[in-house]
């Protein structure tokens, strides 16, 4: 500014010792054309006032009206001075410049020597300009300082001002780029748009008091008040009355929409970057949260953290210090506070959320829409989870999935799959059958209950972790093979009886076993729970014990019958044996009894040819 002020009192100093000389000097302009008004000339020029034109030589076209109006011209052609002292020194320099000029008002361009093509309308307009050509000042005091800065224009009180040598600058308005010296390619259109510009190049101010206070580059502010006090924040974009006003230092943001990010970074810490906001109000009163995004009217407006977003009307409404949330829709998460870590797709979703909780996802109109402090529920669908306020880890799929559901751990899969209030550690799965009482853990699967499958299946067992599976069966899975033996015969000391289960409203008699029966018995045969109770018995494993034993009967019996059919044998062929010794017999019998006959037949043939007996007589 030294070098400047200094050119500028060398220059003045020749404009007075030239007016002083000038009783001494003989004008050049020569006469008037006879028969035309007063200030007609030849060369197409017109001269009225003191001394104007005074020292025209070989310019044609130019006009000066006003007290030594393009004074020393020379050679300068078309060029229009009207006002006391416009264009004064014009003329060119080594027989280059000084032409087109055009200048209204007093001392407009009085300074100009060489510079070309410039329209300075208003007193002092380009009051300075020496060499600088093309530009365009309207409105007093406007591009007052310019010197060789070109392709500027300036409409408006003041604008431009301070300009030296910057250039393709456009202020529109009082006080429009006042301050620029050397920057160069600004826009600004409003009173006092771009107003402490210096040395900043490539912004563009729309509205008043836009980028007012702006020394960096690269900005683009358009509403009243935009960016107004942003000073060396970069790579701020503002769009709306007082989008981004107090921002300072802070950088890469972008507002849309009135009052957007209007408190952004307002107590100049220079943290509050990479923010967007979009739409009335949005990110509002952010002061120095980053990284957040707010798409709709009053978006994130009570915002004082970082990594949310935003989209849709009142969005995240009144989030204070809660971070890292993503709401999309309209009252989207509009009540959390403090809480963090949220996912909330389609109107109204965690709408009643505070604090106290985080990491929830709702994706669905009014999904989890009255949950205030519950955590880590997933609510996929319209009205899912509908009814949730402090339960927490809950997860519904369709709509009006979990609707009823206030507890803990339920799992709810299916449109109006809606749970019971109260329950906990549930799941459900496409059907919404009522719970049986006094249980906990429950799952209820629909589709599955009185479904005909084929041959070509598998039982499905659970275990005490709650995994679902079938039992492998082939050697590949086994080790330590060997017969079960005498294990099976545990089975004799089981004691199946009759009962009903608790809670039951069929009230239907159950048969079975006493799992802590059945453990004093074999502890192998029994699964605990995950306390370390009994809960219930491997039914599976049971059956195959009956299969073993079956088996040992079975071979007991083959082997008894075995022995039967041996004995069967004997006692047929012993029966044979009789049967022939009792036909022998029979034959003997008969023949013994023909013998029998014979013989009485002789014995009676003998007897009668017996000779008579003799009778002796014994004499004495």
């Amino acid at each position: 500014m030294k070098n400047r002020n200094l050119k500028i009192f060398t220059t003045m100093l020749s404009v007075v010792a030239c007016f002083g000389l000038l009783p001494q000097t003989q004008a050049n302009l020569p006469p008037e054309i006879p028969g035309n008004p007063d200030g007609c000339y030849p060369a197409f020029n017109t001269a009225e006032g003191c001394n104007a034109l005074f020292n025209v030589t070989g310019g044609i076209g130019d006009t000066g009206l006003g007290w030594f109006s393009l004074f020393i011209v020379g050679n300068g052609s078309f060029n229009t001075g009207v006002g006391a002292g416009a264009l004064a020194i014009t003329s060119p320099v080594a027989g280059v410049g000084a032409n087109d000029n055009t200048a209204v008002g007093t001392a407009a361009m009085l300074l100009n020597t060489s510079g070309s093509d410039n329209v300075a309308v208003g007193t002092d307009a380009l009051l300075f300009n020496d060499t600088g050509s093309d530009n365009t000042a309207v409105g007093s005091f406007a591009l007052f300082n310019n010197d060789d800065g070109f392709g500027n224009n300036a409409v408006g009180f003041f604008a431009l001002h301070a300009n030296d040598t910057g250039f393709i600058n456009n202020a529109v308005g009082e006080g429009a780029l006042e301050n620029n010296e050397d920057g160069i390619a600004n826009t600004a259109i409003g009173d006092h748009a771009l107003f402490g510009n210096v040395s900043g190049d490539d912004n563009t101010a729309v509205g008043n008091e836009a980028l007012s206070s702006n020394l960096v580059s690269e900005l683009t502010a358009v509403g009243a008040g935009a960016l107004s006090d942003n000073t060396d924040g970069i790579h701020n974009a503002a769009f709306g009355t007082f989008a981004l006003a107090n921002n300072v230092h802070a950088d890469n943001n972008t507002a849309i929409g009135n009052l957007a990010l209007r408190d952004n970074d307002n107590t100049a810490a220079g943290s509050a970057n990479n923010n967007t906001g979009v739409g009335w109000q949005a990110l509002r009163d952010n002061i120095i949260g980053a990284s957040n995004t707010a798409v709709g009217s009053n978006a994130l407006l009570s915002n004082a953290n970082s990594n949310n977003t935003a989209v849709g009307a009142s969005a995240l409404l009144n989030n204070t210090i809660g971070s890292a949330n993503n709401a999309f829709g309209v009252n989207a998460l509009r009540a959390n506070l403090a809480s963090g870590f949220h996912c909330a797709f389609g109107n109204n979703a965690l709408a009643a959320t505070t604090t106290g909780s985080f990491a929830n996802n709702a994706f669905g109109v009014d999904a989890l829409d009255a949950n205030t402090t519950g955590s880590r529920n997933i609510a996929v669908g319209d009205d899912a989870l509908g009814s949730n306020v402090i339960g927490s880890d809950n997860t519904a799929v369709g709509d009006s999935a979990g609707d009823n559901i206030t507890g803990d751990n339920n799992i709810c899969i299916g449109s109006s799959v809606a749970g019971f209030a109260g329950e906990f550690d549930t799941i459900r799965i496409g059907d919404n059958f009522i719970p049986i009482l006094g249980s906990t853990s429950k799952t209820f699967i629909g589709g599955i209950f009185g479904a005909n499958v084929t041959a070509l299946s598998s039982l499905v067992f659970v275990n005490a972790s709650g995994q679902l599976g079938t039992i492998p069966s082939s050697a590949r899975f086994k080790e330590d093979i060997k017969p079960m033996g005498k294990t099976s015969e545990a089975l004799f000391l089981l004691k199946p009886v009759t009962f009903r289960y608790k809670g039951d409203s069929t009230n239907l008699p159950s048969f079975g076993l006493i799992a802590e029966e059945v453990a004093k018995v074999n502890p192998d045969l029994i699964l605990l729970d995950r306390e370390g109770k009994p809960q219930t018995v491997r039914y599976e494993q049971v059956w195959n014990m009956m299969l073993n034993e079956f088996l040992k009967e079975h071979k007991r019996v083959e082997e008894q019958q075995s022995k039967i059919e041996n004995q069967q044998a004997s006692i047929a062929e012993l029966k044979s044996t009789v049967a022939q010794q009792q036909k022998g017999m029979e034959v003997l019998t008969a023949q013994l009894k023909e013998q029998a006959a014979q013989i009485q037949k002789v014995s009676a043939q003998l007897e009668v040819s017996k000779p008579a007996p003799q009778v002796v007589v014994k004499k004495p």
